[in-house]
């Protein structure tokens, strides 16, 4: 099974500041453009992408559409390495309790291959798991990030296109999303793969019930993915 996990409210909280930051600067150096106080309560960041953030704030700004395209390689570029220099040396405070556990029973599992699926850009996603403590347990080359599409929902097919073989994508019946909003479980629906949502981010249990299965913390993720692994390899064979 490949699972896919979200980062910000799913594996780490808190851990947002320096990415928010990193991100308005390259708004600033980019477009001109800052992000006033004024701006932010339209732009709701959980569960989207970078560049959907990105482009969200400089619409509201009055750029254009052509511009944001034109120069959003530019904003990843200067994100990233902004990041590189505003990223704290040690996160593993904001490693959500339950999560280091839960990665090191399933890195041991040969029923499993993990990967990520998330809205930051990849160097960024990279950095923050490195300093957080747990960045090897995602292998390079591996998942789907908001460098490859502005668009959440497409990002699913690009973690099975790398995870895939001989040309083929992943199986859909071999995937699961893993996040923590609305719209980890939106991306899912999109491509047709299952979602397993944790109530660890701004959203409660009540929120996420469009979710196949919806955990309260990490620590009852492990119960709920183990069902989901077993429900996989049942289906499969």
């Amino acid at each position: 099974m490949l699972l896919l996990f979200d980062i910000d409210g799913t594996l780490l909280s808190g851990a947002t500041a320096a990415h928010r930051d990193a991100l308005h600067a390259a708004l600033r150096e980019v477009h001109g453009v800052e992000a006033p106080e004024s701006l932010r309560p339209s732009v709701h960041p959980a569960g989207r992408t970078d560049g959907e953030i990105a482009r969200m704030i400089l619409l509201l700004a009055g750029v254009s559409a052509k511009r944001i395209d034109e120069r959003a390689d530019d904003v990843r570029e200067v994100c990233a390495r902004e990041y590189a220099h505003r990223c704290p040396d040690d996160l593993s405070a904001m490693v959500i309790p339950g999560v280091p556990e839960l990665l090191a029973w399933l890195s041991v599992r040969a029923d499993v291959r993990l990967a990520l699926l998330t809205g930051n850009y990849q160097p960024v996603a990279r950095l923050k798991l490195a300093r957080a403590g747990i960045g090897s347990y995602f292998p390079p080359g591996q998942g789907a990030f908001g460098s490859d599409s502005e668009d959440r929902a497409a990002l699913p097919a690009v973690a099975r296109r790398r995870a895939g073989q001989a040309g083929a994508l992943h199986p859909r019946e071999r995937t699961i999303v893993i996040g923590d909003t609305p719209l980890d479980i939106a991306c899912a629906r999109a491509d047709g793969v299952r979602c397993v949502a944790v109530a660890t981010g701004p959203f409660e249990i009540d929120a996420l019930g469009e979710a196949d299965a919806v955990a309260a913390d990490a620590h009852k993720l492990i119960e709920v993915l183990s069902g989901e692994l077993s429900r996989g390899r049942a289906s499969y064979t």
